[in-house]
């Protein structure tokens, strides 16, 4: 019987033993561990909208830059919600064809984007890229922080102080409204086509 008890006794020691170096191993590797926080492990990304006449090849142009993590066509600074690309033709939603991009500006900075946009398409144009005609061309810029409209403005001040355009830049800056994705068909246009 004593045999059996000190059997017994001895499996119940070997347990707390294991226990507690599991609970030391555990703390230790606790202390070893990295956790995630949303200053380092988190990307920080920013969004701009531009319009510089149809969203097709605006997003392909956007999409191919480094740093952009996306480029989504859509629509924007109308007053009809949801709207479709039929309504927008219309001319009468108020809405431009817009790329929203997705950005990281620890890659491409927001000046860069502004570098692009000014340079893919004529902004002295009112209402018109080309063949394309109506207010869902025009040249906007859709600001999301203060910092993206004040370095909006300098910029389409310098741009047309530089006379790189024989005309005056007509491009809107405005702060960004709701923006709208287009329908499927319209996403990776040029790519897919």
């Amino acid at each position: 019987m004593k045999k059996t008890h000190g059997h017994k006794h001895g499996r119940l020691m070997a347990t707390q033993i294991l226990c507690l170096i599991a609970v030391q191993l555990s703390l230790t590797c606790a202390t070893y561990a990295k956790e995630p926080t949303m200053d380092t492990d988190i990307p920080k990304t920013e969004l701009a909208s531009f319009g510089a006449g149809c969203f097709w090849c605006t997003e392909a142009v956007f999409e191919g830059l480094p740093g952009v993590v996306k480029a989504v066509s859509g629509y924007q600074g109308g007053h009809v919600e949801n709207p479709t690309y039929a309504q927008v033709c219309t001319k009468t939603t108020g809405h431009a064809e817009v790329i929203q991009i997705e950005f990281d500006p620890a890659t491409v900075s927001y000046g860069e984007l502004l570098d692009l946009f000014w340079r893919m398409h004529d902004p002295t144009t009112l209402n018109r890229q080309g063949a394309d005609t109506g207010p869902q061309y025009r040249s906007v810029i859709f600001t999301t922080t203060d910092a993206q409209k004040k370095e909006a403005l300098a910029s389409k001040q310098a741009i047309d102080a530089s006379g790189t355009f024989k005309r005056p830049v007509v491009t809107e800056i405005l702060e960004a409204p709701p923006f709208y994705k287009a329908e499927k068909s319209h996403q990776d246009y040029y790519a897919n086509n």
